[in-house]
């Protein structure tokens, strides 16, 4: 069935389960309602018609970005969640339940692709932008919610009276895939603007924020072409000569491009590096935004088209030094244990929430990689897979664009908001964290099989092999020889990564 076209009626609203053994079975003997997880609990589950979404363009109800805000008064917790048609505002209450609140459509009259609705915060305010043709991007005072309650139903919010401020200065035809905020000086920039032939072609377009009610254009830069996504800092690292400066780390569809835009009239390029396996860069998160040392990075058609480290299928996550900004390195990769294709992630402290479509939110404890850059150490503490639909494919997950599209995992009460693409919004709260274990050699057949005694010079060529896999990480299943492929079943580069680390040391001749 298409995304976003299922009845409300087929995904009623859940009750609090709890992750038993792997399973948490919201609705007895349902598989449709049989999730598979790990250390995260279901609380609570709402479709997007109930949220608010009408569906009165083809009855699409489509869900995408999401993200959260507090109020620094009360301390209540807000979610605002796109959909095909507008944004979602639901209080998330201190039980763990959601409460629906209000709706704010699309600021274009509906048409075809609208799917994409991302959201991105600015103080107490929501910057959403829409590949929508004439939306523009829309401004939002989430205080306006404070005074709601839900008793008299679901608000329906005009932007004739109720948006703050709306930008559409440079967006040649009002359209771009994705808004990026740097809250830290009041700016905000517009990415993937359509069409990329004409303006900055799908560049850098920023806009003011400091006064919301009237955002204005500071220019835009295109010197680099089409860029998807963005995260826009002060620089706050160990490259000395540019503390302090304004920095964008571009996800350009084939590079990570690092930009100083610094003055917006004259941006540069400080860096500009692919990888093996470049398919469609999507989207990436600094280690740390005060101290920016390690940039985590997807590609969302790596596993879709099989290439490079992805060719089996399991997402990818690309690890790569920033500590010298003219000249990242890519140090490492850690892999899923679920097939399927990876989108967006956010790091949260020690951890990174990855919403990786049909394998639902993973969540990798990444503490170890300043200690550990090849991404051996990292390991997967929790997951909450919202779309059993796949469940019994190869790898437990198709390689499809369904499922968690987005989440927000920045909540002081620890509740975690998955907004999916076909069925609604999911609230799970993690159960426990255990610290990844320590790395074992204990043999299976894949170490096994890279040290066998009984076969003639096989640890030698291991030995080799393992040597130039692991030599700056252009790690490809096709590269893997066909003895260990057939012994490291299932996650083949995570598989050998491992055996390769268990060998002994080549012996000096």
């Amino acid at each position: 069935m298409e995304a976003g076209l299922m009845a409300g009626d087929q995904f009623p609203r859940l009750n609090a389960t709890k992750c038993v053994n792997g399973i948490a079975e919201a609705i007895s003997g349902d598989p449709l309602h049989t999730f598979k997880c790990k250390n995260m609990d279901l609380l609570d589950f709402i479709n997007h018609e109930d949220l608010g979404s009408t569906g009165y363009y083809q009855n699409i109800r489509s869900g995408s970005s999401t993200w959260g805000w507090t109020d620094p008064e009360s301390g209540r917790e807000f979610i605002a969640s796109g959909v095909y048609d507008g944004v979602s505002f639901i209080e998330i209450l201190p039980e763990g339940r959601m409460l629906p609140l209000a709706f704010l459509p699309k600021w274009a009259t509906l048409a075809s692709g609208a799917w994409w609705t991302e959201i991105r915060p600015y103080k107490h305010y929501m910057v959403i932008g829409s590949e929508l043709v004439g939306n523009g991007v829309q401004i939002f005072d989430m205080t306006k919610l404070l005074p709601l309650d839900g008793s008299n139903g679901i608000h329906r919010f005009t932007n004739a009276e109720d948006l703050t401020g709306h930008f559409n200065e440079t967006l040649p035809v009002g359209r771009s895939h994705n808004v990026v905020i740097n809250e830290e000086l009041n700016y905000g920039v517009a990415v993937g603007v359509q069409p990329r032939d004409q303006g900055c072609m799908g560049g850098l377009h920023f806009f003011t924020l400091d006064d919301p009610s009237n955002p204005i254009s500071l220019g835009c830069d295109g010197q680099d072409g089409y860029t998807h996504d963005a995260q826009c800092l002060v620089y706050r690292g160990p490259d000395e000569k540019y503390v302090g400066r304004e920095i964008c780390y571009g996800y350009n569809e084939d590079t990570l491009t690092v930009f100083d835009v610094t003055d917006k009239s004259a941006v540069t390029i400080i860096s500009r590096i692919t990888y093996e396996g470049a398919t469609f860069t999507h989207q990436g998160w600094v280690n740390d935004v005060n101290n920016q040392e390690y940039i985590f990075m997807d590609d969302e058609y790596d596993e879709y088209d099989l290439v490079g480290p992805a060719a089996d299928g399991y997402p990818v996550t690309y690890i790569w030094d920033i500590r010298d900004l003219e000249n990242p390195k890519q140090t490492g990769l850690f892999k899923a244990t679920t097939r399927g294709i990876d989108h967006n992630q956010y790091v949260w402290g020690n951890y990174i929430y990855q919403s990786n479509y049909g394998a639902g939110v993973r969540v990798y404890d990444i503490s170890s990689v300043p200690s550990d850059p090849t991404g051996n150490s990292v390991c997967e503490v929790a997951y909450f897979d919202t779309y059993p639909e796949d469940d019994q494919d190869e790898g437990n997950g198709a390689i499809k664009f369904s499922g968690s599209w987005h989440s927000y995992a920045g909540f002081k009460s620890g509740y975690v908001f998955i907004n999916t693409i076909e069925r609604g919004g999911f609230l799970v709260k993690p159960s426990k964290y255990a610290p990844c274990p320590a790395k074992t050699c204990n043999a299976d057949n894949c170490l096994r099989s890279l040290r066998a005694e009984s076969v003639s010079g096989r640890l030698e060529e291991s030995q080799q092999f393992c040597a130039d896999f692991t030599d700056g990480w252009n790690a490809q299943v096709t590269d893997v020889p066909k003895f260990a492929t057939e012994a490291c079943t299932g996650n083949v580069i995570s598989r050998v990564s491992s055996a390769c680390s268990c060998l002994p040391t080549p012996t000096a001749s």
